[in-house]
């Protein structure tokens, strides 16, 4: 997929969510700034939760997209124990334990300031040898209907697979939700970069689709960092530590 293709996909789908997304406190209505909620997103979230993914799972990864918060605090009203990473990973990885969120705060502790109220800063050396992750769950700006997502065109998601991949806590067996409005679905088969994330599922307020993917865990594409913002995150400059 040309980077033209991929801004001309984004372009529409930003003028789509002119109609349907929400607006951003700190971005307004620049699509392009942020990853938007949008609406019947309660409607894309029940169906998230009744995948057999979710159900098994007692530990999530959810991005700290606008439109994953609902399910962030579905996550903690279910019980799961919830692992987040900060807005642009600048501060690493988040994780609020299972059980440490009374019912009156569920709400707030899913917002991003709640996260850092109520979660638990995670190294990568901290989370290595722990519980691997089954279910995992993002948001974006496009996805096409062979399961190739884009977002704002940072890839911060497909680095945290990456980044969770080297340190062991995604198998074959763990799936990949991403959670859109229907305007923001690619009626198109496109082809992914080679460090790109192909989804399990995407899901909307009106539809849930299946994409066959031969999963494998994934791995930072080292030669990709330098020069770019991704070589000053905080994780990332731990994993080089970690490898040398």
């Amino acid at each position: 997929m040309s980077d033209f293709d991929t801004q001309v996909h984004r372009e529409r789908i930003w003028e789509g969510l002119m109609r349907v997304g929400r607006p951003d406190s700190r971005f307004h209505w620049d699509f392009s700034s942020f990853i938007a909620d949008f609406e019947d997103n309660d409607q894309a979230t029940q169906r998230v939760i009744e995948l057999e993914s979710w159900k098994q799972a007692d530990r999530v990864f959810i991005t700290p997209d606008n439109s994953t918060e609902r399910l962030r605090r579905e996550a903690l009203k279910a019980g799961k124990t919830l692992l987040v990473t900060t807005y642009g990973i600048r501060r690493g990885f988040m994780e609020i334990p299972a059980g440490t969120v009374s019912p009156e705060d569920v709400s707030y502790a899913a917002t991003l300031d709640g996260l850092d109220v109520f979660g638990v800063p995670r190294t990568l050396a901290d989370l290595t040898g722990t519980q691997q992750l089954t279910f995992l769950a993002t948001g974006g700006s496009a996805v096409s209907k062979n399961g190739v997502r884009f977002g704002k065109g940072h890839g911060y998601f497909d680095l945290e697979w990456a980044m969770l991949s080297e340190i062991g806590l995604t198998s074959s067996q763990s799936e990949v939700v991403d959670i859109v409005h229907d305007e923001q679905v690619v009626d198109a088969y496109l082809a992914g970069e080679a460090h790109d994330v192909t989804v399990t599922w995407i899901v909307t307020p009106t539809r849930t689709l299946h994409i066959d993917v031969d999963r494998k865990p994934g791995h930072v594409h080292w030669d990709l960092i330098p020069g770019t913002e991704h070589e000053t995150i905080p994780p990332i400059i731990e994993l080089a530590a970690l490898r040398k």
